[in-house]
């Protein structure tokens, strides 16, 4: 077996040594073939057209390539009032109405009792809750300011996630069926 195999091994080394042979004409002859075909010009490159320069003159706008998303000073103090120093009190207890946001809470309606309104307002599991000016509701720390006929106003705060809070008012419409 041993035998055999050194046999195939010098056998097949000595097949790829007589395959191999110093004949190139036919790759000479190729170049010589290729060195006779004239050369084709080389067309010029396209002219390249320069864009037009832009300048930015909006100075009081923001800057559209900055990557600073805060709006300028001024314009978060047109748009929101932050009251610096004030704030929700964190430490009271929290009442019933403070589990779900004010969009999912109904003024079912109201009524007269001691010359002031009591507003009723439903939840969204449909239980009715009797409210009066000063309680809580909605998620953000809404402080109920004022009740009539056909709307409950709370007072919110939110949080700008700075440590400082915005108040901002909204209302609780009367549901028309």
């Amino acid at each position: 077996m041993m035998k055999l195999t050194k046999f195939l091994y010098i056998f097949s080394i000595a097949l790829m040594l007589v395959s191999c042979k110093k004949d190139m004409t036919d790759l000479d002859k190729y170049f010589a073939d290729s060195k006779l075909i004239p050369a084709q010009q080389i067309e010029p490159l396209p002219e390249i057209n320069s864009p037009e320069i832009f300048v930015y003159e909006a100075d009081d706008l923001r800057d559209p390539f900055s990557n600073d998303l805060q709006l300028l000073e001024d314009q978060i103090n047109e748009t929101r009032k932050v009251v610096e120093g004030e704030g929700p009190d964190l430490n009271r207890r929290k009442e019933a109405l403070e589990n779900y946001p004010l969009d999912g809470l109904y003024m079912a309606g109201t009524y007269l009792k001691d010359s002031s309104f009591w507003g009723l307002i439903e939840d969204p599991e449909g239980v009715i809750h009797r409210v009066s000016i000063g309680e809580y509701m909605g998620q953000n720390y809404g402080e109920i300011v004022s009740i009539d006929e056909s709307q409950v106003e709370v007072s919110e705060w939110i949080s700008d996630g700075l440590g400082g809070w915005t108040e901002r008012k909204a209302t609780i419409a009367l549901r028309e069926e």
